[in-house]
């Protein structure tokens, strides 16, 4: 099995993350990582309320997110693991994520905007 790529924190670029967001499902599914303690699987993730995302895409979207450096992913038996790294992220580029989140209305813990 090819081992998975996550950036160094030092190379993790804002133009990265900003793609890595860009794409409503991708926020929600991070959004979702984000508030889930202890992280989630893919596919316990896929399920949006109103949809579920198939696996191809969901697969996809979890890649742009790791290589964007937004989650780690850690195999488990045959379940991928995913975290968010949003302390880091914080650390590196303070608000951001925050800002992304709160713009699309998906800051964990709040009430979402439709």
């Amino acid at each position: 099995m090819r081992p998975l790529f996550h950036p160094a924190l030092e190379d993790i670029k804002p133009e990265a993350i900003l793609y890595a967001l860009s794409d409503p499902e991708r926020v929600a599914i991070y959004a979702k990582l984000a508030g889930a303690s202890g992280g989630g699987t893919c596919s316990a993730l896929a399920d949006l309320g109103d949809r579920i995302i198939p696996k191809s895409s969901l697969s996809n979207h979890f890649k742009v997110l790791r290589e964007s450096g937004l989650i780690m992913s850690e195999r488990q038996g045959v379940e991928m693991r995913n975290q968010t790294r949003c302390t880091e992220l914080d650390e590196r580029f303070p608000g951001l994520i925050k800002a992304i989140l709160t713009a699309y209305g998906q800051l964990p813990g709040q009430p979402k905007t439709d």
